[in-house]
């Protein structure tokens, strides 16, 4: 038995849309289409906002995904950056893991420049304008929600040693308690620069210089260079397809390329799943889940580096000789792979005239690096920390190479119509949460708050299947006499990350947004 717990929360219908992770992110995107902006306007100023409102998890240092339906096709667009050129391998000797603070595990940050591509070809207003409820609630304070505050809290022994992050984050060496005004001065001018020289400012002035300054000052090695070469890239999506369903997601470095192969598996396994109970419908989804996240992290990285291409990865060669390891009565036991931990931002939107965006902005590991540049608050992710250091792998360590992504917004459509925008936050629950909402999905049983609510599974790098306990003891009981190794964790444990959706309807949409999280999907 399936337990749906009472989320006191309903689907939500209107013309435009928007859903994320934070209230005031919401209404942000969503006053920039009642002053007749798009979408795509609306998503840009709720990514802007949660910089501001959500710092724990995203900041202006951040990389950012994007999948756009334009009314007529969709588009994706890659805004993550590169490893500073000047790094070499023989400079990380002395680790065994990369590391995930400090200048070593920065690369270029792209978010700034997925909003200026994102406006510059789809946006209605002006560039300046949708930074206007970020820079407010950044000069003059912002309540922190709940669910914020206590990440804030739970981080904080993280960044101790980082002075800049300490004056900028915490008050007096106490972070903010829910409800509690806080204020990011710092932060407001940054975006002030940001938006009124269209990002020019982030990658080749005057911020630009304060980062490569801190940079050389602390034992980086970011230049000027590596910051004016950075541009972002529009890319096709990756498919996959079930019941009649295209799911797309953001090609490689990303690893949205799992959620396909796991899928694919899936696909030639109907058969069987076609006359399984729940619990073995269950099981084979989290078989095929962790034999695709195998080849992902075997596999994946900057895509000049890849041994195989997409195509190679997706065909039915590979897929169908994966297939054949699923078993229906047995656990398969595979390598542990690298831990993958994200903390990440997910919104989507959708407006009257059918144009919708599926957004995903990230820090990587909570509040990233723990680099403040000073003066400016702009905190930087931790990306490079997606490498490895494996020689001849894939993703091993490289200046001037993209580092393995966790980060991948989801889009459905079907004959060539769109459908649905979605995305779930959190490191290697991401594609795990991706391959359950898709299939979820594709039985049209659910409306997408339903669907959002759902209890969800998550294999861990060590083989343990984590479970919600929303899943009922009879289902807990049979994925434990399969063999796997079952973790009871309680609804809404971080674990299982945090989902955003929204559905065309005919005339309308109906949106679902996070229960385990702060968030909300308003509408007009």
């Amino acid at each position: 038995m399936v337990i749906f717990p009472d989320a006191h929360r309903s689907a939500i219908f209107g013309d435009n849309i928007v859903s994320t992770s934070q209230p005031l992110a919401a209404q942000a995107g969503l006053s920039m289409m009642h002053r007749g902006g798009n979408a795509v306007d609306a998503a840009i100023a709720s990514a802007i906002t949660l910089t501001v409102v959500e710092p724990t998890m995203n900041g202006i240092g951040s990389d950012a995904f994007c999948l756009i339906w334009d009314g007529q096709k969709i588009h994706g667009l890659n805004a993550a950056g590169k490893y500073p050129e000047k790094w070499k391998h023989s400079d990380f000797k002395q680790y065994k893991t990369m590391p995930d603070l400090g200048w070593k595990s920065v690369s270029v940050p792209g978010a700034v420049s997925s909003w200026v591509a994102l406006s510059r070809r789809f946006g209605r207003l002006r560039f300046e304008d949708l930074f206007e409820p970020a820079i407010r609630y950044a000069r003059d304070g912002f309540s922190v929600s709940p669910i914020i505050a206590d990440q804030w809290k739970k981080q904080i022994n993280r960044f101790a040693m980082f002075d800049e992050f300490q004056r900028i984050f915490t008050r007096h060496g106490r972070t903010p308690m829910p409800g509690e005004r806080f204020r990011l001065p710092d932060h407001a001018e940054s975006l002030e620069e940001i938006a009124k020289t269209y990002g020019e400012a982030f990658y080749r002035g005057e911020l630009a210089q304060l980062m490569v300054n801190d940079s050389l000052k602390n034992g980086g090695k970011l230049s000027l260079n590596d910051l004016e070469d950075h541009d972002p890239t529009w890319t096709d999506p990756i498919t996959t397809e079930h019941k009649g369903f295209q799911l797309h997601e953001i090609p490689p470095s990303s690893q949205g390329i799992a959620v396909l192969i796991a899928n694919g598996i899936l696909n030639e396994l109907e058969d069987v799943l076609d006359h399984a109970n729940d619990v073995i419908k269950i099981h084979l989804e989290i078989e095929s889940m962790k034999l695709a996240l195998d080849v992902t992290h075997s596999e994946v990285s900057d895509p000049s580096y890849m041994r195989k291409t997409n195509d190679e990865l997706l065909s039915d060669t590979l897929i169908r000789s994966l297939a054949k390891k699923v078993s229906v009565n047995k656990v398969s036991r595979l390598p542990i792979r690298q831990t993958i931990q994200s903390d990440t931002v997910y919104l989507t939107s959708a407006d009257s005239d059918g144009m919708m965006v599926s957004f995903i902005q990230s820090n990587y590991m909570g509040f990233g690096s723990g680099i403040v540049v000073p003066n400016t608050g702009i905190s930087l992710q931790n990306r490079a920390a997606g490498f490895n250091l494996t020689k001849n792998h894939p993703n091993c360590l490289d200046g001037g190479k993209f580092p393995f992504h966790t980060i991948i917004p989801g889009f459905i459509t079907k004959n060539g119509n769109p459908i649905s925008s979605f995305g779930v936050m959190g490191g290697d629950m991401q594609a795990q949460g991706h391959l359950q909402i898709f299939r979820q999905f594709t039985k049209q049983t659910m409306n997408p708050q339903e669907i959002v609510n759902a209890p969800r599974w998550k294999v861990s790098k060590d083989g343990t299947l984590l479970v919600e306990n929303t899943f009922g003891q009879d289902i807990l009981d049979g994925l434990k006499l399969v063999g796997h190794k079952v973790l009871k964790a309680p609804y809404g444990t971080y674990d299982f990350g945090a989902a955003q959706m929204i559905i065309k309807e005919k005339n309308s949409y109906v949106a679902g947004s996070e229960p385990r999280r702060d968030g909300q999907a308003v509408t007009f």
